[in-house]
């Protein structure tokens, strides 16, 4: 129960880890995503272990952050409202995140989700397309598409591991809760000097 936030950094770590192995055969190419992923799996030595480990590292990832949420919002932690906006922060870029390496495989269904994810887009007023074509790299999901997620898919993880460095930082200046809604001051050792 209190072992969560561990547990995702070390989801994270794995994740990293696995995916710059993965990255390394991907080929972000319309015409040869699938095929590429394929090759992983088939060709690469370990290969196909470290894509199931990467698959399934990314639901274990959302299993524990939202055990970690849920822990959060029983135990009051959204009353410390810089600690809970970077979490929150971290949700939304972790979302973005597995959902641009979800598109990657280029299979029908990544692409069916990638169309109707981005199409939710068109509905922000006056801006919406003018971000769905600009995502798209033009007016289709193409290539200048895929290479786009693969980019943000592979860039976005730094951004996870700084947040998260804000997020641990913050949370050891200003303290986590506890069930007895006590304060911790008392017993409080410092972070850094």
């Amino acid at each position: 129960w209190w072992n969560f936030g561990s547990m995702l950094l070390s989801c994270l770590m794995i994740q990293t880890t696995t995916g710059f192995f993965l990255a390394i055969h991907y080929t972000a190419n319309i015409n040869m995503a699938f095929s590429s992923i394929v090759h992983i799996s088939r060709d690469v030595p370990y290969g196909w272990i470290m894509q199931n480990t990467h698959a399934i590292g990314a639901s274990m990832f959302f299993i524990c952050i939202y055990t970690h949420i849920a822990r959060g919002i029983y135990y009051g932690s959204y009353l410390n409202k810089e600690v809970w906006l970077s979490g929150t922060t971290l949700l939304i870029i972790l979302m973005a995140t597995a959902f641009f390496g979800y598109v990657l495989p280029w299979g029908q269904m990544s692409f069916w989700a990638a169309t109707v994810i981005t199409n939710l887009l068109t509905a922000i007023p006056y801006l919406g397309t003018t971000l769905t074509t600009w995502l798209w790299g033009g007016f289709a999901i193409n290539d200048p598409t895929l290479t786009r997620f693969f980019a943000l898919h592979f860039i976005l993880p730094f951004a996870i591991i700084s947040l998260s460095s804000l997020h641990i930082l913050l949370l050891h200046n200003e303290g986590s809760n506890n069930p007895l809604g006590t304060n911790s001051d008392i017993d409080k050792i410092p972070f850094h000097p």
